[in-house]
């Protein structure tokens, strides 16, 4: 009866070894009597006990490796901290069991170097303005050994870059002055267009008023042309009128009353003058005309 206890024991003991069951995006390397054997896949699998070993147990999914700050020389002999971060993925376990003693040290090791040697390329101005270009050449570099250790590197991330306080103190001064500098180009901008906009308005009201004047002028000059066509087509209706009416009969003889009545009015006011009495150098002419005008008054009554 203990002898069969034993047995089922034994072979409890033996079926739980040799059934592995591996967990979904994981690869275990089997070694069989300390040489690889195979490399069991996600669900169940069957090995033999005491022979087969579990040596290497690889995560198939993309995992995030931290890379610690160093210290990296920039071609302006410059000290900068630079970290960052690695993304890798497992795609041959049994190159990345046996490839490299360690192949996550291995691709930090390497990342750090190539990292050093494209800032020893670079001035701090443009390290920090081609982060793109530094990734780039990383993964490049990381691409070229990382087959050999059964790994992919899909990414390189510099996190930071931290320029020493020195120099972080005289690119704040800078930013500064450049700030100051575009604050006071902005200001003489706003001055000139204020300057501008002061000059064109009394450019447009000095036109306007221009304008104005001469539109005025215009309208003047318009209205006393035509008051002088007013007077002058008065003047002509007039004359005609005192033409029509020297051709009627008697209208000689009135123009000459008229006129010899105007003579006499003005006559008498040329002598009220003064205390001087004017006679006229002639006066049988004067008493011509008044005879004339009186014979012209008797033939109208």
């Amino acid at each position: 009866m203990e002898f069969a206890l034993f047995l089922l024991f034994v072979a409890v003991v033996f079926a739980a070894s040799a059934i592995k069951i591996v967990p979904q995006q994981n690869s275990w390397v089997i070694e069989r009597l300390g040489r690889y054997h195979a490399s069991l896949q996600p669900g169940l699998n069957i090995v033999v006990p005491f022979v087969d070993r579990v040596a290497y147990k690889h995560l198939l999914k993309e995992v995030p490796l931290d890379v610690q700050p160093q210290v990296c020389i920039t071609k302006d002999n410059t000290q900068v901290q630079i970290d960052g971060v690695i993304f890798y993925q497992v795609t041959d376990p049994r190159l990345a069991s046996y490839g490299t003693a360690n192949f996550q040290l291995a691709i930090v090791q390497l990342a750090q170097t190539s990292l050093r040697s494209e800032c020893g390329k670079r001035e701090l101005d443009r390290l920090l303005e081609e982060r793109n270009d530094i990734n780039r050449a990383v993964i490049a570099a990381l691409d070229e050994a990382s087959p050999n250790w059964g790994v992919k590197v899909l990414r390189y991330e510099i996190k930071d870059i931290t320029p020493p306080d020195a120099v972080l103190r005289s690119m704040q001064t800078q930013i500064t002055a450049e700030r100051e500098k575009r604050a006071l180009v902005a200001q003489s901008e706003g001055k000139r267009q204020e300057e501008i906009n002061l000059a064109e308005g009394a450019m447009t009201a000095a036109i306007r008023e221009s304008e104005g004047q001469k539109q005025a002028a215009i309208n003047n000059a318009q209205g006393q042309a035509q008051a002088i066509m007013l007077t002058a087509t008065a003047t002509a209706e007039a004359i005609r009128k005192v033409a029509a009416a020297l051709s009627e009969p008697g209208g000689m003889e009135a123009v000459n009353l008229k006129v010899a009545e105007q003579y006499v009015a003005a006559f008498g006011n040329i002598a009220k003058q003064g205390n001087t009495l004017i006679i006229p150098g002639d006066l049988s002419n004067m008493g011509s005309l008044v005879a004339s005008a009186m014979e012209i008054v008797k033939q109208k009554k």
